[in-house]
C-alpha cells in the first residue's frame, strides 16, 4: 500500500514552458512518488561569494513549496501541518495535455499521470483556500 505521511510533500520539478517539455528532464515523477510539481528550472539563486545565478533541480522546487507552506502557517497559524499539505495539494493548477516523461526516451504521458495531483503549486490559490478553511 505504501507509506503515507500527512505532513510531508514530495515535489517534482517543472520548467517555465507549457509545452511537452514542461517536466524537467531530471525530475522525479509518479502518482505514488510525487504529490505536486513546482518550478525547478532556471531559478535565480544565491551562489557563494555574494553572487547570484540560475540553478535547476528539485532542490529548487522543494524550497518553493516549503516557502509556500511557511507563508500559509504564518498567515494562518491555527492550521495544522496536515491541513497546510492538503491546501497546497488541493489548490494547485491542473495542467492538461501530454508531456515528455523524464528519462523516458521520448515517451509521453498526460501530465495528470505524473503526480498524485496532476498539478503545479499555485500560491495565490493556496492562500485563498487557506483563508476559507481558517474561518
Amino acid at each position: 500500500k505504501g507509506e503515507y505521511i500527512d505532513n510531508f510533500i514530495s515535489v517534482g520539478a517543472v520548467s517555465h514552458t507549457l509545452t511537452e517539455n514542461l517536466v524537467a528532464e531530471f525530475s522525479n515523477y509518479g502518482k505514488k512518488n510525487v504529490d505536486i510539481f513546482a518550478p525547478g528550472v532556471d531559478i535565480y539563486s544565491m551562489w557563494p561569494k555574494n553572487r547570484y545565478g540560475l540553478e535547476s533541480g528539485t532542490s529548487m522546487s522543494g524550497p518553493i513549496v516549503a516557502g509556500l507552506a511557511a507563508l500559509i502557517r504564518i498567515k494562518y497559524p491555527k492550521l495544522t501541518a496536515a491541513q497546510v499539505k492538503e491546501i497546497i495539494l488541493n489548490s494547485g493548477t491542473k495542467v492538461e495535455g501530454e508531456v515528455l516523461v523524464p528519462n523516458g526516451n521520448g515517451k509521453k504521458l498526460p501530465f495528470a499521470e505524473l503526480s498524485r495531483t496532476g498539478a503545479v503549486v499555485d500560491a495565490k490559490a493556496a492562500l485563498e483556500l487557506a483563508a476559507k478553511l481558517d474561518k
